[in-house]
């Protein structure tokens, strides 16, 4: 019986990377934006969590039919009796009250172990609640029957309709048996808390003002601002507006900032913000900054990609061109990689310019934090 178990649990572990790939994103921006850096114990504590929700998946749904068009399963499909395992594991133990040792049948038995295995399934799920989340028992009882609620409901629908009949009996048992290990997590959880860090303590000591602004947070930033300024893009382009790469450009990384206080909409959102070495936001920073970065640095590959602008340019001057791109992106590559190894955030254009990224944060404590622009 147990072998049966490390099949689905070795899936688990097989997709867990996947699935981390696509956690990161959310669970990143979700840190930044509620507590402005990235602490080690919560990040732990909540990949944890996901590597345990796959593998409960797992263990309730595998094995699967090995069609979709499954055959209607035969017999009863919701077992609403409470407790029915109880009576199922006393009749199938052959238990005799003369004989005491008959007992330890039961520890062998296939519903017994079941039972077992429904209460442990959640165990993990309590301890969650009880230690990261600091819910309340009641809260705890709610969760972990929804939870088992789900499984249940995802199997007696074939998986919500994927397969034409239900493969697994809804059976009440397994919401009872599945609460209890919730609850007896939670409790467990309780036990164990003063052994371990405090999850509301965890800031605490914490100083953004010393914190730098990470490459990854940066990348983020950008990533979320990348779409806006490609459809502002794409719309000045359809209208042939001329100069549509500058206009828009200039609107979304210069002026929105200078208006906003060094934010667009990816910076806001992982609470980074330009400013110059002082603090401050001025435009002429921002304007010699951002034609570095998409005027040369950026811009130049953007029009090597433009045909119009190509067919302007003879042969050979094309063939300088395209070395001359390829010597200057290995440059940036390589200053960028130095810059990542020695932990210097500030890359060339930004030393030219005076400006940097520094942390923002909303109370008053923390109104502009972020180690203050080091320029060399």
């Amino acid at each position: 019986m147990f072998q049966s178990y490390l099949s689905p649990i070795s899936y688990a572990f097989m997709s867990f990377p996947v699935a981390a790939l696509l956690f990161t994103l959310p669970f990143l921006v979700v840190q930044y934006r509620r507590y402005g850096y990235i602490n080690k114990i919560r990040a732990l504590v909540l990949y944890l969590l996901l590597l345990y929700l796959l593998n409960a998946f797992y263990l309730i749904m595998l094995p699967m039919p090995s069609s979709r068009h499954n055959a209607m399963p035969t017999g009863n499909m919701i077992q609403h009796i409470p407790l029915q395992f109880i009576q199922d594991i006393v009749r199938n133990s052959n238990v005799s009250a003369d004989e005491p040792l008959s007992y330890l049948r039961i520890l062998r038995q296939p519903d017994f172990l079941q039972a077992v295995f429904n209460v442990f399934l959640t165990v993990p799920f309590g301890m969650f609640l009880g230690y990261y989340f600091r819910t309340r028992w009641v809260v705890c009882i709610l969760l972990s029957f929804t939870l088992s609620l789900l499984f249940e409901i995802t199997q007696i629908t074939g998986i919500y309709g994927f397969f034409d009949h239900p493969y697994r009996i809804f059976d009440v048992d397994d919401l009872l048996t599945n609460t209890l290990g919730g609850i007896t997590g939670y409790r467990i959880a309780l036990w164990i808390s003063a052994l371990l860090p405090r999850i509301e303590q965890l800031d605490t000591r914490v100083d953004l003002s010393a914190k730098r602004v990470t490459y990854t947070r940066r990348g983020i930033a950008a990533g979320l601002d990348a779409p806006i300024w490609i459809m502002l893009f794409l719309l000045l382009h359809s209208f042939q507006a001329p100069g549509a790469y500058w206009i828009t450009t200039g609107v979304y990384f210069v002026v929105l900032p200078f208006c906003t206080g060094g934010r667009t909409f990816g910076k806001w959102v992982v609470r980074i913000r330009i400013s110059s070495e002082d603090g401050h936001n001025r435009l002429w920073g921002l304007i010699l900054r951002y034609l570095l970065l998409y005027g040369i640095i950026i811009g130049v590959n953007v029009y090597l990609l433009t045909p119009s602008w190509l067919s302007s340019i003879s042969g050979p001057w094309m063939g300088i061109m395209y070395g001359g791109v390829m010597i200057m992106n290995f440059i940036f590559f390589i200053h960028l990689v130095i810059r990542i190894f020695k932990r210097n955030p500030v890359l060339v254009y930004e030393q030219l310019s005076r400006t940097c990224n520094r942390i923002t944060w909303p109370d008053q404590q923390h109104a502009d934090t972020g180690k203050t622009c080091e320029i060399p």
